[in-house]
C-alpha cells in the first residue's frame, strides 16, 4: 500500500484500528502463555514492529489513546503475572532479558498515549512504567537500556510542576527515579553525573523517614565504594559523600516526628558517624573524630564499644593526654570491649604519651586485673610497651624502669605468670626485664639496673634447671653493687685536663685548640680525653675549641677504637654549638653532610640507634636541616638552602626498626622545597639551568610525586595532611621543568591529572591550568582538555550547579577537540555533545542557557556536512541525530527541529533508494 492510498481519514483510522488489533492479539497470546518456560523473542519483536508502525500514524484520537492505554496495562499485568509465577518456581529467574523486553514494549506503548485526557496524572503513570522497566534492566546489568528508560522517565517528569504534586506515590517516584538513574550512572563510571543526580534528589524530599533513609543510604554506599578502591584521589570525595549522608539523616530526624519512623534513621546516622569517625582517624583529622564521638554519645542510649577507642586515639592525636587518660580509664569498666582491643588501646596511648604515661598505664592495667580475667599474653604486651627502648639511659628511661619495677612485682601479675601454662610468657617477661637492666648497666645507671635485675629474678623458677640462670643474675647484681660503692673516675688524664683548662679560662683559643690537636700523640691517649676537652670548652663558653675537639673526636669512630659516646651524639652536639652563631651556615652544612655520609656508610639503625631513641635522633637531624633550609631561604641564600633541604629529605627518609620509608610527609616536602630553591637560585643568578641540572631536579620531584600519588596503605595519609601550598608548588615546579625538555607532554598530563585528584585542588586552579596549557608556544592541549573536563565535573557535582559556567566550559571543550581532533569518526567530540545532552536531560526549561544549547545543536548538525561530502553516511547520520536530540531540549527551535526531521527523513529515503 502506498502512502497516497491512506491519505483519507477513513483509511487512516482503519489502519490504526488494525494495528491495535494486532497488538491486542499478541497480548492475548502472552496472557495465555504458560509460566515456567522461557519466553520466545517473537513476542517482543512483533510488538516492537507493530508499535513502530502505529507511531508513524500519529496523531491519535483520545478514544484510541484510551484503548492504547488499556492495551499497555494488559501487557504490563501479563508480565507481572509471569514474573510472580517464576519467582515462586524453584530454579527460575524472576526476570530475564525477554521479560524485560516485554516490559519495555509496554512502557513504549503507553508513551504513545501519554497525553491522554480523562486519566489523572498520565505523565507520572507513564514515567512509572519506564522507571520500573529501567530497574529490571539495571538488575540484568544492561545499563545502557536502563539509562534509556530512566532518561525517558526524567523527560516526562521534567514537564511536571512538582510543587503541585500531592500524591505520595507520585512524589516518591521523583526521588526513586533520581536515585535509580544515579546508580546506573555510577555503574558506567559516570561518577559526576551520579553525584549530581543525588544532589537533585534533595530537592524532592518530603516528610517520610524511608525517603531520607533511601537517599542517605545511597550516599553512604557510594562513599564506601570510593574508599574500598583504596585510591588516594577518592578519599576526599568519599568523605564528602558520607557527610552528605549524615546531613540527610539529620534533616530527616528534624522532619519525621513519629518515634517508630525515626529508629531506622537514627541507626543509619550512628552507622555513618562511626564510619566517618574511623575514616577521620586514619587521616589524622582528630577534631572531626571527636565531633563524631560526641554526637554518638549524646544521641545513642547503647554506647558502641568502639567509641572510647576512637575518642582516646583522637585526644592523643591532639596532645590532650589528660582527656585520653579519662577515655582509657573509662574503657576499664566497659565489659563490652574485647581484651585485644583494650591492650591495643593501651599500646597506642603509651606510644604517644611515652614515659609520662607509664604510671597511668600501670594503674589502669592493675585496675583491669582487679575487674576481670586478663591473659598472660596481654600482661607481656603491656610490660613490653612500657619498657620501650632503654638504650642510652636518661630520665625517661629511668621513669619507665620505675613503673615496670612496680608493675612486675605486683602480686596479681606474679600470680598470673607463675602458673604451669604460662612458662612461655614467664620466660619472655624475664628476657624483657634482663635486657632492660643490661641497657641501664651499660649507661652507668647502676641503681636502676640493680632494681630491674632483682625484679627479673622473680620470674626465674626455683627448680634445678634454672640454677645457671639464677647464678648469672646473682653475679650481675654483685657487679652493680660493687660499682655503686666505689668512685668511678679515671685518673690518667687529670694532668692533661688541668693544663687544657688553663687555656680555656684565659680565653686563649688558639693555644687550647693546639693542645687539643696534640692529645692523640700522648702515650696514654684515649678518646675520652677529647670528650672531656669538649665538655670543658662548652662549660667555659669557648665554642671554637669545643668545635675543634668534637671534629677531631669524629675521626676516631671509623678506626674501631672504644668511644666515650655514640657518634650521632657528637654530631648533634657539634651542630648545636655551630647553630649558636648565625654566620655558621656553611660550617653547619659541612657537618650535616659529614653526618649524612656516615649514615650511608653505617645504616640508619647503626648511626642513629634503634627504637624510639633512634627515631628521636633521626628527627633531630631532620628538623635542624629543615630549619636551616628555611633560614637560608629567607636570607636568599638559595644554593645553600637547596642543599639543606636535600639533606633534610635524606634524614627524614632514614628508616628505623620496621619503618619502610621514614617520615614520608617531610621527605616529600623537603624534596619540593629543594627544587623550589634550585629554581629560585637560577632566577637570582639569571643563569639558565643546564639540561642535566633540569633532569636532576625532575628526578627529585619524581620522588616526591611517587609519595604523593601512590595508592598504597602507608602513603594514604600524605595528601590529607600535606599543606595545599606544597602540592601547588610541586605542581608548578614540575610543570616548569618539564616544559624545558622535549617529548614530556605525557609527564605534564600525568602531573596535572594527579594534581586535579588532590583535595588541595579547586576549580579555579584547574581553569587556570586549562587556559595556560592551551596557549603559548609550549602549549599542551591534552592537559588543557583534561583540566577543563575535570573542572566541568567539579561544577556538576555541586548541589546547585552554575549551568552558565558549565555551558561555557562545554563550549571551550568542543572548540579544543574540534581544533585538535580528526574530521570524522571523532568519538571524543561526539562524547562531549553526548555529555551536554545528558546534563540537559531532566532540567527545567531554560535552566541550561538557551543560546549555548542552540549553539550545541547547530554545531552538532553542521558537523554532518563533512562526512556527507566524503561519503561517510553513517557518521553523517550520527551527527544529524545528535543535533536533532539537542534541538529537542531547546525552547524556540521548533522550526529548526521540523526542518531537521524532514531532512533526516529525506536523507534516509535517499540512502534506502541507493
Amino acid at each position: 500500500m502506498k502512502i497516497d492510498d491512506i491519505s483519507s481519514p477513513e483509511l487512516h483510522d482503519d489502519l490504526q484500528t488494525q494495528l491495535c488489533s494486532q497488538i491486542e492479539s499478541s497480548i492475548k497470546d502472552i496472557e495465555k502463555y504458560a509460566p515456567g518456560t522461557a519466553l520466545p523473542d517473537s513476542f517482543s519483536t512483533h510488538l516492537r514492529r507493530t508499535i513502530s508502525q502505529l507511531n508513524s500514524l500519529s496523531p491519535f484520537s483520545n478514544s484510541l489513546k484510551l484503548h492504547i492505554w488499556k492495551l499497555s496495562y494488559r501487557l504490563w499485568n501479563a508480565c507481572v503475572d509471569l514474573s510472580n509465577a517464576n519467582a515462586n518456581a524453584a530454579g527460575l529467574k524472576k526476570h530475564h532479558e525477554e521479560h524485560a523486553k516485554l516490559r519495555q514494549v509496554s512502557a513504549d506503548l503507553l508513551f504513545l498515549a501519554a497525553d491522554v485526557s480523562g486519566i489523572p496524572s498520565p505523565a507520572f503513570k507513564c514515567a512509572s512504567f519506564f522507571y520500573k522497566t529501567g530497574l529490571i534492566w539495571h538488575d540484568l546489568r544492561k545499563f545502557e537500556l536502563a539509562n534509556y528508560c530512566f532518561e525517558k522517565a526524567s523527560d516526562l517528569l521534567s514537564k511536571v510542576d512538582i510543587t503541585n504534586v500531592s500524591e505520595y506515590e507520585e512524589k516518591k517516584l521523583l526521588l526513586d527515579l533520581n536515585i535509580a538513574r544515579s546508580r546506573t550512572a555510577w555503574e558506567v563510571s559516570d561518577r559526576n553525573l551520579a553525584i549530581a543526580l543525588l544532589s537533585r534528589s534533595k530537592n524532592v524530599l518530603f516528610a517520610f523517614a524511608e525517603n531520607y533513609k533511601a537517599l542517605a543510604n545511597q550516599y553512604l554506599m557510594f562513599g564506601k565504594a570510593m574508599l574500598s578502591k583504596n585510591e588516594v584521589s577518592g578519599v576526599n570525595e568519599a568523605l564528602k559523600l558520607m557527610n552528605d549522608a549524615l546531613e540527610l539523616c539529620e534533616r530527616g530526624l528534624t522532619v519525621v516526628k513519629r518515634t517508630a519512623e525515626t529508629l531506622t534513621l537514627k541507626e543509619l546516622r550512628s552507622k555513618t558517624l562511626r564510619f566517618l569517625g574511623a575514616s577521620h582517624l586514619q587521616r589524622d583529622e582528630f577534631e572531626s573524630v571527636l565531633k563524631c564521638v560526641k554526637v554518638l554519645r549524646d544521641g545513642d542510649k547503647d554506647q558502641h564499644p568502639s567509641l572510647s577507642v576512637l575518642a582516646m586515639k583522637a585526644w592523643l592525636g591532639l596532645g590532650r593526654f589528660g582527656e585520653a587518660e579519662k577515655e582509657l580509664r573509662r574503657m576499664v569498666v566497659d565489659k563490652g570491649i574485647p581484651e585485644g582491643v583494650w591492650v591495643s588501646a593501651v599500646e597506642s596511648y603509651f606510644q604517644v604519651v611515652g614515659a609520662a604515661g607509664a604510671p597511668v598505664v600501670k594503674g589502669v592495667f592493675l585496675g583491669l586485673l582487679g575487674r576481670c580475667h586478663v591473659s598472660a599474653d596481654a600482661a607481656i604486651r603491656v610490660v613490653n610497651k612500657v619498657i620501650g627502648d632503654p638504650a642510652g639511659g636518661g630520665e625517661e628511661a629511668r621513669l619507665r624502669a620505675k613503673v615496670v619495677s612496680d608493675l612486675v612485682s605486683d602480686d596479681r601479675i606474679l600470680t598470673l605468670l607463675n602458673g604451669h601454662n604460662a612458662s612461655k610468657e614467664r620466660t619472655a617477661m624475664h628476657a624483657f626485664l634482663w635486657n632492660c637492666a643490661a641497657e641501664h648497666f651499660r649507661s652507668k645507671d647502676l641503681q636502676t639496673s640493680a632494681d630491674i635485675f632483682e625484679k627479673s629474678m622473680l620470674y626465674v623458677p626455683s627448680d634445678i634447671e634454672s640454677r645457671n640462670l639464677r647464678a648469672k643474675g646473682f653475679r650481675v647484681l654483685c657487679l652493680c653493687y660493687m660499682g655503686l660503692s666505689q668512685l668511678d673516675r679515671a685518673q690518667e688524664y687529670i694532668n692533661e685536663a688541668e693544663k687544657y683548662k688553663i687555656y680555656l679560662q684565659k680565653k686563649e683559643l688558639n693555644g687550647a685548640i693546639t693542645q687539643v690537636q696534640a692529645l692523640p700523640s700522648c702515650l696514654d691517649f684515649t678518646t675520652e680525653f677529647l670528650s672531656l676537652a669538649a665538655h670543658e670548652a662548652i662549660a667555659c663558653r669557648c665554642l671554637p675549641v669545643a668545635v675543634a675537639s668534637l671534629s677531631l673526636l669524629l675521626n676516631f669512630y671509623s678506626t674501631g677504637k672504644q668511644m666515650p659516646t655514640t657518634e650521632v651524639v657528637v654530631f648533634r652536639t657539634l651542630v648545636t654549638i655551630l647553630s649558636q652563631d648565625s654566620q655558621n651556615d656553611s660550617d653547619i652544612l659541612k657537618q650535616m653532610k659529614r653526618a649524612h655520609s656516615r649514615l650511608r656508610e653505617m645504616s640508619a639503625e647503626n648511626f642513629f640507634g634503634k627504637g624510639e631513641i633512634g627515631r628521636r635522633e633521626r628527627n633531630w637531624f631532620s628538623v635542624n636541616a629543615w630549619n636551616s633550609g628555611v633560614k637560608t631561604g629567607q636570607e636568599n641564600q638559595y644554593a645553600i638552602c637547596a642543599e639543606f633541604f636535600r639533606l633534610a629529605s635524606e634524614f627524614y627518609g632514614a628508616s628505623i626498626d620496621e619503618e619502610k620509608e621514614g617520615n614520608h610527609v617531610m621527605v616529600c616536602k623537603s624534596l619540593i622545597m629543594t627544587v623550589s630553591a634550585i629554581i629560585s637560585d637560577e632566577k637570582l643568578r639569571t643563569n639558565t639551568l643546564l639540561e642535566n641540572e633540569v633532569k636532576e631536579a625532575i628526578s627529585l620531584l619524581d620522588r616526591a610525586g611517587k609519595m604523593l600519588m601512590s595508592s598504597s596503605t602507608e602513603y594514604d595519609k600524605l595528601e590529607a595532611i600535606i599543606e595545599p601550598n606544597f602540592l601547588f608548588v610541586y605542581t608548578w615546579c614540575a610543570f616548569d621543568l618539564h616544559s624545558r625538555l622535549d617529548n614530556t607532554g605525557s609527564q605534564q598530563f600525568l602531573l596535572i591529572k594527579r594534581f586535579a585528584n588532590s583535595k588541595c585542588c579547586n576549580p579555579s586552579h584547574l581553569l587556570q591550568i586549562g587556559i595556560n596549557a592551551s596557549q603559548g608556544p609550549s602549549s599542551n592541549h591534552e592537559v588543557a582538555i583534561f583540566a577543563l573536563s575535570t573542572c566541568l565535573s567539579t561544577f556538576l557535582a555541586l548541589p546547585l550547579p552554575d549551568y552558565a559556567s558549565v555551558a561555557q566550559i562545554v563550549r571551550k571543550l568542543v572548540s579544543l577537540r574540534s581544533i585538535h581532533g580528526t574530521d570524522t569518526n571523532d568519538d571524543a567530540k561526539m562524547e562531549t555533545y553526548k555529555q551536554a545532552y545528558r546534563i540537559m536531560v531532566g532540567l527545567k526549561e531554560g535552566e541550561y542557557p538557551v543560546e549555548e544549547a542552540k549553539w550545541l545543536a547547530m554545531t552538532a548538525w553542521n558537523r554532518a556536512a563533512v562526512p556527507v561530502r566524503m561519503g561517510h553516511m553513517d557518521e553523517a547520520k550520527r551527527w544529524m541525530s545528535m543535533g536533532l536530540e539537542l534541538a529537542k531540549k531547546v525552547p524556540g527551535m521548533q522550526t529548526y527541529r521540523s526542518c531537521m526531521e524532514d531532512f533526516i527523513a529525506g536523507f534516509e529515503k535517499k540512502l534506502s533508494g541507493a
